[in-house]
């Protein structure tokens, strides 16, 4: 068996260009045809709006706190925890006071 090395670009940070997302940027990490993988920085007072989505997303928070909502129920998520938001359900992701940075994962 032989290792099989791809190239992959340098990702950057750039703004989420989606109306209703504020002060939020993403590094892409990784697009397949069934997965999605990238990882968003929260400044304070950073949202990414309700909506909803086709797929499946889990959300790890690698640095921080913030706040997510499924369907309206919302909590707290901080460093170290994960929360899934269902396919189809309306979701939100924000901080208040700090930063926080997560690693989404969608499984398209």
């Amino acid at each position: 068996m032989s290792l099989e090395i791809f190239p992959v670009k340098r990702p950057e940070w750039t703004p989420l260009p989606f109306e209703g997302c504020v002060n939020v940027s993403s590094k892409s990490l990784l697009t397949l045809d069934q997965l999605g993988i990238a990882m968003l920085k929260f400044a304070p007072h950073g949202t990414i709006h309700e909506h909803d989505a086709p797929m499946e997303i889990d959300v790890i928070c690698l640095e921080g706190v913030g706040f997510t909502s499924v369907d309206g129920d919302w909590a707290a998520i901080k460093a170290g925890e994960r929360v899934r938001w269902p396919a189809g359900k309306r979701h939100k992701l924000w901080t208040e006071e700090s930063e926080m940075v997560t690693l989404m994962v969608e499984h398209v």
